[in-house]
């Protein structure tokens, strides 16, 4: 199998699998939530939009075309960028140890970082 992507025909950083590591890292620490009315909301929307991520990856790798692409990988980002503020904000309103939110925080932004990187690139090797 390549280890290049099809539409970019760049190298693949792994990025499906470092956002479903990311997902299933989450979802555990969201597992370990008190059972509060205000973070069950909340946690139902960190777990959808971060399950997302990867889920929009999926459907990149199999774009039909440059555009479809760029827009799957565009929600993706979004979702990654949305993952950070439910986390942001879980972090405030958390009696539990909110520091154990800072290193899913980092790694929604490198996420965010890396597809915006590999937007940029699709759009300049178009």
């Amino acid at each position: 199998m390549s280890n290049k992507c099809p539409m970019t025909n760049q190298r693949k950083y792994d990025i499906k699998e470092r956002s479903l590591a990311f997902a299933v890292r989450t979802a555990k620490l969201i597992d370990s939530f008190p059972r509060k009315i205000t973070l069950l909301e909340y946690s139902k929307q960190l777990a959808r939009a971060c399950a997302s991520i990867g889920a929009n990856l999926e459907e990149a790798d199999g774009a039909l075309s440059k555009k479809d692409f760029l827009n799957k990988i565009g929600i993706a980002r979004k979702e990654a960028k949305e993952t950070r503020y439910w986390l942001q904000l879980i972090k405030q309103i958390s009696t539990n140890n909110p520091a154990d939110l800072d290193p899913l925080i980092k790694e929604s932004e490198e996420i965010k970082l890396i597809l915006s990187s590999i937007i940029n690139n699709t759009k300049a090797n178009s």
